[in-house]
């Protein structure tokens, strides 16, 4: 069995916040795989499924970022499950907007969520960082994380969900590189077509000029110049 957890902040306030980006992945996890109905458990809300034969229990805790760990230590406790079966989906302001990282184990860069989770399981659960990019400044970061993304954000964070439910198979299946690398190829723009190279003319630059100096000594020669 694994855990996956996404972190937020419970309410429709927070909804589209930032820091609740957590939330919207394993939203669109359990929408696109299939799993089961949200219901109350584990001072959260859980839906269950399965992948590629392993059951799957969906967590996101209802205690408040801060307190994050109590929900997450519950579950893991109730299945006696290791922190390396526990997945963390999580924004990361040291990650460009819809940038994605993935590693086991860590510490938690300020993190309120992950110093929670640190303190009731340990450090050694999959950390996934979903970028939100950083205000510039330490003392506009709070502001910054519990804003609702702009709309002109919007798009590409749209894209960078739908590409880690869609991919995330490989990452339950123990291949990280490639979940990263196909994640970030489902999320990069498109490149610019190159511009149309004009014709040349036929025969090429140098022989046009010397086709048009012969053209020129022709006519000087029928006026009798």
């Amino acid at each position: 069995m694994l855990l996956l957890v996404g972190l937020g902040n419970p309410g429709p306030k927070h909804a589209q916040n930032r820091h609740n980006i957590g939330f919207l992945a394993v939203d669109e996890i359990v929408r696109r795989q299939g799993f089961g109905p949200w219901r109350a458990r584990f001072q959260g809300q859980v839906s269950e499924g399965r992948m590629g034969g392993e059951k799957i229990l969906v967590l996101k805790p209802e205690t408040y970022m801060n307190e994050s760990g109590r929900a997450v230590g519950e579950a893991l406790r109730f299945f006696k499950l290791e922190p390396e079966e526990v997945f963390v989906f999580y924004d990361e302001i040291d990650l460009a907007p819809a940038k994605l990282r993935v590693k086991r184990g860590g510490g938690t860069a300020g993190h309120n969520g992950l110093r929670s989770l640190n303190a009731h399981i340990g450090p050694d659960f999959w950390r996934i960082r979903l970028g939100v990019g950083h205000p510039g400044r330490k003392e506009l970061v709070h502001r910054h994380v519990l804003s609702d993304f702009s709309k002109a954000e919007w798009p590409a964070m749209e894209k960078l969900i739908d590409a880690v439910a869609a991919e995330l198979p490989k990452l339950l299946a123990g291949d990280d590189g490639s979940f990263m690398s196909r994640v970030a190829h489902l999320t990069s723009p498109p490149k610019p077509k190159p511009a149309p190279k004009a014709d040349k003319p036929e025969g090429g630059d140098g022989e046009a000029a010397e086709r048009a100096a012969a053209q020129s000594k022709d006519t000087e020669a029928g006026h009798g110049l």
